[in-house]
């Protein structure tokens, strides 16, 4: 069975920006060469921006094979210990539907213990209705997520009820939870684009996001399921939010790479003022019932990104990506990320 606290870089202090550059040169002999990544600090910009990694959940669940129990805790043991804050666990929806993750009851005890190790440490997992709720709870999850769409073609193909159903649906999950002391993140796909209904209007997309925050949901994710948003459509969605009054602090960008749109996407959302990023660690996942839709964003082309900017983000880049290279061995494959692809064999070589 794989140790899930005897992790590399455990117990390690995590850097800022400066500081990570520093020490991924000092591993690395291409960075040290090339002196990257240059830090252009962008006083527009936020200091710091929150990653919300969603590899072990979002990523994996589009798997085609099963990845072992074993294996998936010691990836989010790994992300932790690279100084992710945010690592969203699992799914509690019905093994049927994804059965990538029906490990769920299982994997939760395997990981609890790092809340301990890492401070600060959140582990969200998702939940499609009450039933799901119960399974978390059960498990000792204190922090869920909740699923809708913003179109009703993908609210139909991928829960089977119309918009308004699935809000209603929502409704005592996010209400119960709240009871529980327990927050709620509400995610919203088809937000720029929808392969039955083609580009989906900005004002359709505030008013089930309103929905999901009147319900009671902390924190809404924006996301661009199939990755064709560009960064024009972003400024215009994230404009009309602020023009119904919802705050920036509260909203989360959720981009796909389908295009190469989704560092681009994620700056004009900075720009905004946007401090929550959503990402997948080497660029695992896509959409089980989304056929077009590619790999997330990667977490370390992101974190590549917003270190040259000069924003906090407290990952370690290094550390990151060798355990993404070893996530790709235990996976068969490459990582699709860049930042993997141009930095890995440093990494493993030092």
């Amino acid at each position: 069975m794989t140790n899930t606290q005897a992790t590399p870089n455990a117990g390690r202090s995590v850097p800022g920006p400066t500081d990570s550059t520093r020490t991924e040169q000092s591993r690395d002999p291409g960075t040290l060469e090339l002196g990257l990544p240059v830090v252009v600090r962008d006083a527009d910009l936020p200091a710091r921006v929150r990653i919300h990694e969603v590899g072990a959940r979002d990523g994996l669940q589009n798997e085609k094979s099963m990845v072992p129990v074993e294996v998936k805790a010691e990836f989010i043991a790994r992300l932790a210990a690279a100084g992710l804050q945010t690592v969203e666990a699992t799914s509690f929806v019905h093994p049927k539907w994804v059965p990538q993750l029906a490990d769920a009851e299982e994997l939760l005890p395997r990981i609890t213990g790092l809340r301990e190790q890492y401070p600060g440490l959140r582990l969200p997992v998702l939940v499609p209705n009450e039933r799901g709720l119960d399974r978390a709870l059960a498990g000792g999850a204190d922090e869920i997520a909740v699923f809708a769409s913003a179109t009703e073609s993908f609210a139909r193909r991928n829960l089977n009820r119309s918009m308004d159903e699935v809000m209603e649906m929502f409704r005592p999950v996010i209400s119960r939870a709240g009871e529980a002391g327990v927050p709620v993140r509400g995610y919203l796909s088809m937000c720029f684009g929808d392969p039955w209904e083609g580009p989906v209007a900005p004002e359709q997309v505030v008013a089930a996001g309103v929905r999901l925050l009147e319900l009671g949901c902390a924190e809404l994710s924006l996301g661009d399921t199939i990755g064709v948003a560009t960064a024009g459509q972003v400024t215009e969605l994230l404009a009309a939010f602020g023009r119904a009054g919802v705050p920036m602090a509260q909203l989360a960008v959720h981009f796909h790479d389908t295009y190469g749109q989704a560092l681009a996407n994620t700056l004009a959302a900075l720009r905004c003022g946007v401090t929550i990023v959503d990402s997948s660690a080497g660029g695992l996942g896509g959409c089980p019932y989304a056929k077009s839709a590619t790999g997330n964003l990667a977490t370390e082309d992101l974190v590549w990104m917003l270190h040259g900017l000069g924003i906090e983000t407290g990952v370690d880049l290094a550390a990151l990506v060798a355990t993404s290279s070893w996530l790709a061995g235990e996976l068969g494959r490459p990582s699709p990320s860049r930042a993997v692809q141009a930095l890995a064999g440093s990494v493993d070589a030092n």
